[in-house]
């Protein structure tokens, strides 16, 4: 009897998997999918936080090892978002000096923690480089893109014509604000969003963050405030070791210059 219960038990591991096995594995693979893509793409990554923080304890311990998988994991290094937004900041601050000494009006979101998803489907989808010359087509006067927000991710232009909400007390707001100001607060107050927005009356640069507008910025301000913001600060280790690479690099360039003046 036992040699025909373990012929049995090969036998069931060896066949495949029926038809409707096949059909309930694909079925609820999608709708994990699904749930994913929903939670990375809105709000709820608030939710999908929490799952992570849970499968990275688990693997502390030896339990789980999802966090490996890529919708787990981010698309790129830190190192490279940081070079990614560094340039990004240069283009965006000499794009809003540009559009603000034209008096251009634009209006470009910097989508951090928090998932912009919803408004990025009411726009038109361009995934570019960022670049002065590429701003300055999208926001010129009578374009397509004009008329609504630039959505920025990891430092590229994901979206533009991007519709904003309103804000949760329009009527608190000072009058002398155009729609562009109103949308700006309204997306800083829904999320952790960085709105900068150039005025079409005034050529003014302003920043919206935690429901609050800051205005009067230059290039240099601009810069140094989302250089803060966007930019994580370098820990004394990797500050002493950026140290140590330049005085490496200058001490070669002075034994250079020593041995061809011998020479």
């Amino acid at each position: 009897m036992d040699l025909l219960y373990e012929l049995k038990s090969s036998l069931l591991t060896i066949l495949p998997p029926s038809f409707w096995d096949i059909i309930d594995i694909a079925v609820l693979s999608y709708l994990i999918y699904k749930v994913i893509q929903f939670m990375k793409e809105t709000r709820a990554g608030g939710l999908a936080k929490g799952i992570i923080v849970l499968v990275r304890s688990l693997e502390k311990v030896g339990h789980s090892k999802l966090s490996k998988l890529p919708v787990f994991s981010n698309s790129a290094s830190e190192g490279e978002l940081a070079s990614k937004w560094a340039y990004a900041i240069d283009v965006i601050c000499e794009s809003c000096e540009d559009l603000s000494a034209s008096t251009t009006g634009a209006l470009i979101v910097i989508e951090r923690e928090t998932k912009l998803g919803e408004q990025i489907n009411t726009g038109t989808i361009l995934n570019a480089v960022p670049s002065k010359e590429l701003f300055g087509n999208i926001f010129f006067k009578n374009t397509p893109l004009h008329d609504g927000a630039v959505i920025m991710r990891d430092g590229i232009i994901l979206a533009a014509a991007c519709f904003l909400p309103k804000p949760e007390k329009e009527e608190l707001i000072n009058k002398a604000l155009g729609s562009r100001h109103r949308a700006a607060i309204g997306m800083s107050e829904n999320s952790d969003a960085i709105i900068v927005v150039v005025s079409e009356e005034t050529g003014a640069i302003s920043v919206a963050e935690n429901g609050e507008l800051t205005r009067g910025y230059s290039k240099d301000t601009l810069k140094k405030t989302l250089r803060a913001k966007l930019l994580p600060e370098k820990t004394p280790k990797e500050k002493s070791q950026d140290k140590q690479s330049k005085e490496g690099t200058k001490s070669e360039k002075l034994g250079l210059f020593n041995k061809n003046k011998k020479g």
